[in-house]
């Protein structure tokens, strides 16, 4: 007791939690540790999820003006498994297991390289400088690997379809498609691929710096499981295939063996409008949704967990 009515504690007051544990500046991740990461979440990622990216693709392929082929989703798989057996679900992997490695390397590896020059003197990302980081990784991903990948795919998978398949394989194709029309066959569709990917990219990275944002609060630091990173991917993913799913339809027509009937990406859209009308741009919304909430789930984890363990192996700080 000191004088009347004072008491001064035996215990030293307690320190603010702020103050004791500030939340410092949020670590930046390599470029190069990105590649790497990305390159490996691609490729397993697609391994997993390939048959719903086929039949996306051959709903997408099934004009109404044939008559359509396919009467939904379990018949598309039905008629494949009859025709082709399972592995039939699987024609035209090679060609994005060769591509989605490369895929991811560079949207990662471009979007950590743009991120880190964007980024606060706390490290922290705002959303619209991840929307448009994103777009950058997405234009420069779509130019330099997803529009040849994505022309020899559809090709193949539109190939399947024929009374007789001409691609025995994925060096077969490739060849058959370069002899026929050159570096430029496989660049078919690139203003649309380049629309949406630049565009998928932008939302996703949007929505994931939002949701990281919101979920850190005021430390930049903060663990994140796998359970939470994936359920955002999940979002992210759904909110792309909300957002640019008519770009997509465009695209696989521009990449089809049919390509030749449109004269420009413009072309080909007013023709879908005009002759299936507006809910053509929509084809193979459903299954395309189950494919990219997985897709981006996937990557996201398998991409933040390889982070983890390159920052202990690897020092770049």
């Amino acid at each position: 007791m000191q004088g009347r009515g004072t008491f001064i504690s035996p215990f030293p007051r307690p320190r603010c939690l702020a103050a004791a544990a500030p939340a410092g500046k949020a670590k930046l991740t390599h470029p190069g540790k990105a590649i790497l990461a990305g390159g490996l979440a691609g490729g397993i990622e697609i391994c997993i999820t390939f048959p719903t990216e086929y039949v996306k693709t051959q709903l997408q392929l099934d004009e109404r003006a044939n008559p359509p082929k396919y009467r939904g989703i379990g018949d598309c798989v039905k008629q494949t498994v009859q025709g082709h057996g399972v592995k039939g679900l699987y024609r035209g992997l090679s060609s994005l297991v060769y591509g989605s490695i490369p895929k991811s390397a560079v949207r990662f590896g471009v979007f950590e390289f743009l991120s880190n020059r964007a980024r606060d003197e706390n490290g922290r990302l705002d959303s619209t400088k991840g929307l448009l980081c994103g777009l950058g990784a997405g234009i420069l991903e779509a130019v330099f690997v997803v529009c040849p990948m994505e022309t020899v795919k559809v090709k193949f998978i539109h190939d399947q379809t024929s009374a007789n398949p001409k691609y025995k394989g994925f060096y077969h194709g490739v060849r058959e498609i370069i002899n026929a029309q050159g570096i430029r066959g496989t660049y078919q569709g690139l203003t649309a691929t380049v629309l949406k990917q630049g565009s998928n990219q932008a939302i996703r990275f949007y929505v994931m710096t939002s949701l990281k944002n919101w979920y850190k609060g005021d430390n930049p630091n903060k663990a994140m499981n796998p359970l939470v990173t994936g359920t955002f991917g999940a979002v992210a993913g759904a909110a792309s295939v909300f957002g640019n799913t008519p770009l997509d339809v465009i695209k696989t027509r521009m990449q089809g063996l049919e390509a030749h009937k449109y004269k420009s990406t413009l072309d080909c859209a007013l023709k879908i409008m005009r002759h299936e009308g507006l809910a053509a741009f929509y084809k193979g919304t459903v299954p395309r949704l189950g494919r990219v909430c997985l897709d981006v789930a996937i990557v996201f984890i398998i991409y933040e967990e390889v982070v983890k363990v390159l920052n202990v192996v690897w020092k770049t700080d």
